[in-house]
């Protein structure tokens, strides 16, 4: 049977273990994008704007609607003088000392056809609320772009720490290798230096290397909304490089998907409809209303019969402000201008985006041969470490000769590590060019 001591002993250390457990979460790149989507608060804003969009879409709704409105009004009078006498010495009229009046109204208006300005307003405000969706594609967008940049930045430092450690592991080996040969008179004592040496160099690399990993795990945590203490354990994402299609595919991509083209295409239909509306304004406008009069002198809140008036009218109104007919054009002339405009700067984007997908598809291009070559000079690297490493057991190569051919191999190690998430990173680059990241 246990001792209790060494239970409780067992029970404590198994405590840490379980507390990091709960604060490591493993994930792959798409679940790193999911939970970056669903608790961006830039995405929340986003949405918050699209809901303004349409709220204002549905009050310029409600001005088509008849408008309606009614008042009751109470008049009280004292009349101190209650005599009155017309002048030219006619007769004189006596009046009360005090008279009531109670006098309502109701009315309802309809515009019937204002030059089509309410169809505009209606129309450029959908467009507006499509401007503000494209705002949360774009911004959508960018978030996952920050979080894919993110977890490679991670990637990276973990694949080189991982190096890193190995290589110190064949440092250790390197050192009781060479307090042996000193033993033996083998070598001097200088050569175990140069190894020491050699791995404090490569153990401060490993502490920056870990204080880098920790500033970016923070980042993502911040990025995902996950617990600032949450340690993110990283997948491999750069297995399976994908074939890059041709270039002339990727800018047909953009020009049908890069949300600021989008905008510019929605802006100039709203610049159209900003035209129709200046240009309405040289209509007439016609509107139809009726209203009802309550007029009940009598004093009393319920008159007497026939000691009341409630006249109704119904009525049309036409209305046509005719000096818009000349005054009208040179505001139609800036509203064209200002669509020319949109024109042009959707011109200078097209061209601006081209340029942007054939530079990311050339870097993309460039990473990729970069893992060929340096998967070459690790195969070189290895061949050369081994010869050294026989040598130096040999005594004929010097412990110079040595460091620097272990220190190679795994500086290209680290290299091609780097340039397989660089070759991810930039797939995922060239992809966020076209508008469409996640394809």
């Amino acid at each position: 049977m246990i001792p209790k001591s060494i239970r409780l002993m067992l029970v404590a250390s198994l405590v840490p273990a379980a507390l990091f457990a709960q604060s490591a979460k493993e994930l792959n790149i798409n679940q790193a994008i999911e939970l970056g989507i669903a608790n961006s608060k830039n995405l929340k804003l986003s949405q918050n704007k699209i809901d303004q969009a349409v709220a204002q879409l549905a009050v310029v709704k409600d001005n088509v609607l008849p408008t309606a409105n009614a008042s009751f009004i109470y008049n009280h009078a004292e009349i101190p003088t209650s005599t009155f006498t017309l002048p030219g010495g006619g007769s004189s009229l006596q009046l009360p000392k005090r008279a009531d009046a109670f006098v309502g109204t109701a009315a309802v208006q309809e515009l019937v056809y204002g030059g089509g300005k309410l169809k505009y307003a209606k129309e450029s405000t959908k467009l507006l609320a499509d401007v503000a969706r494209l705002n949360a594609d774009k911004s959508k967008e960018e978030i996952t772009y920050a979080v894919i940049n993110t977890y490679y930045s991670l990637y990276k430092v973990e694949q080189s720490k991982k190096v890193i450690n190995q290589n110190l592991e064949s440092i250790a080996a390197q050192i009781k290798q060479a307090q042996r040969f000193f033993e033996q008179g083998i070598v001097t004592k200088n050569d175990v230096l140069r190894f020491q040496l050699q791995q404090a160099n490569v153990t401060l690399t490993q502490m920056d290397l870990e204080s880098n990993r920790k500033v970016i795990n923070y980042n993502l945590d911040i990025l995902l909304g996950l617990p600032e203490d949450t340690e993110v354990k990283i997948v491999d994402p750069s297995t399976g490089l994908k074939t890059a299609s041709s270039l002339n595919d990727y800018i047909g991509l953009a020009m049908a998907n890069r949300q600021e083209l989008k905008q510019l295409d929605v802006q100039n239909k709203v610049a159209d409809y900003n035209i129709k509306t200046i240009r309405a304004n040289t209509l007439p406008t016609v509107g139809v209303g009726a209203n009802l009069y309550y007029i009940n002198p009598s004093g009393n809140f319920i008159p007497p019969t026939n000691q009341y008036l409630m006249p109704i009218t119904i009525g049309a109104t036409v209305s046509w402000n005719i000096g818009n007919l000349w005054t009208n054009k040179n505001k139609v002339s800036e509203a064209r201008i200002q669509q020319s405009e949109i024109t042009l700067q959707k011109d200078i984007l097209s061209d601006n985006v081209k340029t942007d997908i054939n530079r990311n598809y050339q870097n993309y291009q460039v990473s990729v041969n970069k893992i060929q070559v340096l998967e070459t000079s690790i195969s070189q690297a290895t061949e050369n470490d081994k010869l050294l490493a026989s040598k130096y057991k040999n005594n004929v190569a010097s412990v110079i000769d040595r460091i620097d051919a272990e220190t190679l191999l795994y500086q290209a190690k680290i290299n091609l590590e780097i340039a397989k998430a660089d070759a991810g990173l930039a797939y995922y680059t060239l992809l966020k060019s076209t508008g469409k990241i996640t394809q």
